[in-house]
């Protein structure tokens, strides 16, 4: 079986999430004595946001329960073990869903990784293929050092549980590895993974025949799967419209009409350096570039249907120096040109006025 690694969909964890996970972890937290207030302090969360299916938070709100939880929490052992084994598949909604409609294990894996900002992740994960064996890493790099123990022990841990799941009768595992110190509580990381880890390795990973990949996974469904992955494609995709770095920067250029405000001018504005701006828009799947073309788009559309602007003062309004570059553009965005949209526009709305008179 060839198999290739896929890399994941998104480089850090800067993306935003539904409430189920914060809603996991205040449950929890109820349980071992903490009360919704103090879990939830300092993120303007309230159980009634938890409540609603629909609504998703910045990854920034999530760091902040983690972070109370880890303050009242982080005398217990392996807490950030037990919180991690209360994540199933059912978690992530229509994610989980997908993945276990997967044919194979290695199908949810790939899946996972795809879709990896519909999961609740701060340590993003890899899949390494080595000689005769297959390797999950969780990435920590990125993750802030106050919590950075406590999330790799709960990612890695869900990650784990999740596979369980879907495959339904344990995944064995060769060996385990972590970056952090050998804690007191040693013996429960064996109980749950079925191996005793090595600690202070080079990288957080667990280890497993590649065999494994190619077991079926009981639940399979091709037609289950195919509209799950669609939602997940959506889901994706209006998340990025909504919120995120993506989000701001359409924000901003919309604020300047489209123009070429640079991104210097943007990332300023936005209070990171031109380099970390860059690579938050590459790690959420996209670019300053085509973020310009997409508001620009959307204003020229908006400009030459709505109102008597000619091709050149459109041109002019978005910052071209040229009608001719704006054409081109636009040519290339809609595959027609700014003179043949607008009449289109023109004459669909002369028709709509013609059918109202004759009503």
């Amino acid at each position: 079986m060839a198999l290739d690694v896929v890399p994941p969909g998104v480089l850090d964890w800067h993306f935003p999430r539904s409430v189920a996970s914060v809603a996991l972890m205040v449950r929890f937290a109820a349980e071992h004595g903490v009360d919704e207030r103090t879990a939830l302090a300092g993120t303007g969360l309230t159980g009634a946001i938890l409540a609603d299916p629909d609504a998703q938070i910045d990854a920034g709100l999530e760091l902040a329960v983690v972070r109370n939880l880890v303050r009242t929490l982080g005398g217990e052992p392996a807490v950030g073990l037990q919180l991690g084994a209360r994540y199933r598949v059912t978690t992530f909604g229509i994610f989980g869903f997908a993945c276990v409609s997967s044919p194979t294990l290695w199908d949810a894996i790939t899946l996972a990784l795809r879709y990896l900002e519909l999961s609740f992740t701060f340590c993003i994960p890899t899949v390494e293929q080595r000689p005769g064996e297959t390797a999950g890493n969780l990435h920590d790099e990125g993750v802030p050092s106050d919590v950075r123990q406590f999330l790799v022990e709960r990612d890695l841990t869900a990650m784990y549980v999740v596979m369980t799941d879907l495959l339904g009768d344990g995944l064995p595992l060769r060996r385990m590895e972590f970056k952090f110190d050998r804690p007191r509580y040693t013996d429960r990381f064996t109980e749950i993974f079925g191996v005793e880890p090595q600690f202070g390795r080079p990288a957080n990973l667990f280890v497993f025949d590649p065999a494994e990949l190619e077991r079926p996974l009981p639940q399979s469904n091709s037609h289950t799967l195919s509209m799950c992955e669609a939602q997940c494609r959506d889901l994706v995709t209006r998340r990025r419209e909504r919120t995120g770095i993506a989000h701001e920067v359409r924000d901003r250029l919309i604020r300047v009409s489209g123009a070429p405000a640079g991104i210097e001018e943007v990332a300023h504005a936005l209070n990171v350096s031109v380099r970390t701006l860059r690579r938050r828009l590459s790690d959420a799947g996209t670019s300053y570039r085509d973020l310009l073309d997409e508001v620009r788009q959307a204003l020229a559309e908006e400009m030459l249907g709505t109102t008597p602007l000619s091709v050149s003062d459109v041109a002019v309004r978005l910052g071209y120096a040229e009608a001719s570059s704006f054409i081109y553009a636009f040519k290339r965005w809609t595959g027609t040109t700014p003179a043949a949209f607008q009449r289109g526009r023109r004459a669909e709305a002369l028709g709509v006025r013609r059918l109202r008179e004759g009503g």
